[in-house]
């Protein structure tokens, strides 16, 4: 299912079986799925069966939404995650995005970088907040340095992703690893992403896919650079798709 501007009450669901979905992007060429939890993000309890059903199939997937906590984190990573994605615990500080980094790792952490309105947000996107400038410097301070980033109000919408947020990030933190999210509806995003003033190291595309804008083969040889959709992956194409 998939939100439209973070709004919980806009939620189009696309597929019954997110297992089958992520095993059919893999086998299309995708090397990791971005699964984002609702539930947990609010609060709720994790779908545990769905993340053990993806383990057993062999999906390689990252996980966000509610992970808030070192005890989150390793749970997730029990569950088959091979990264955990953690944006609350940059936005309110203290030691929780600490906690986690040295709980599994800071290569299995991306940062997520919500911003809406020039704040970077959490609790699934339904808190105040904090400054922009300031969840960066929490970021960079923790050692973790692969971030997603996200401009919430593009987010569902296919009108292009926010180049101008993924630059101010870039300006903020050259040595991030930056993940584009929200927005892309057509391969000339991807192209934007791929040969525009701001290196990302891979998208996240949702929406587009589940709506046959393009087929994923096709967003992945565009993020490489190459003309020939069937071309295998390598190191700089897109990570995958979102479920």
């Amino acid at each position: 299912m998939r939100l439209l501007r973070g709004d919980y009450d806009r939620v189009t669901v696309y597929d019954d079986d997110p297992v089958a979905r992520a095993r059919a992007w893999l086998d299309q060429g995708a090397r990791l799925i971005h699964v984002v939890d609702l539930d947990a993000a609010r609060g709720r309890p994790r779908d545990h069966a769905t993340l053990e059903r993806l383990a057993s199939g062999g999906i390689a997937y990252q996980l966000g939404g509610g992970i808030r906590s070192a005890s989150d984190a390793l749970d997730a990573m029990d569950a088959g995650a091979e990264r955990v994605v953690v944006g609350s615990a940059f936005t309110s500080g203290g030691g929780a995005a600490d906690a986690i980094v040295g709980a599994v790792g800071a290569d299995r952490v991306v940062a997520a970088i919500d911003v809406r309105d020039g704040r970077a947000v959490g609790s699934g996107w339904l808190d105040a907040g904090a400054a922009l400038t300031t969840t960066i410097e929490r970021v960079m301070h923790s050692g973790v340095r692969r971030a997603l980033v996200t401009g919430i109000e593009r987010d569902g919408t296919l009108e292009g992703p926010d180049v101008e947020l993924l630059a101010s990030v870039r300006a903020a933190a050259p040595e991030l690893r930056l993940i584009a999210s929200g927005g892309v509806g057509t391969l000339d995003d991807l192209k934007r992403l791929a040969s525009g003033p701001v290196d990302v190291e891979a998208a996240i595309v949702g929406r587009a896919l589940y709506e046959g804008r393009f087929g994923l083969p096709e967003a992945i040889a565009t993020l490489a650079g190459r003309r020939t959709p069937g071309d295998p992956p390598d190191g700089s194409t897109s990570e995958g798709a979102s479920l």
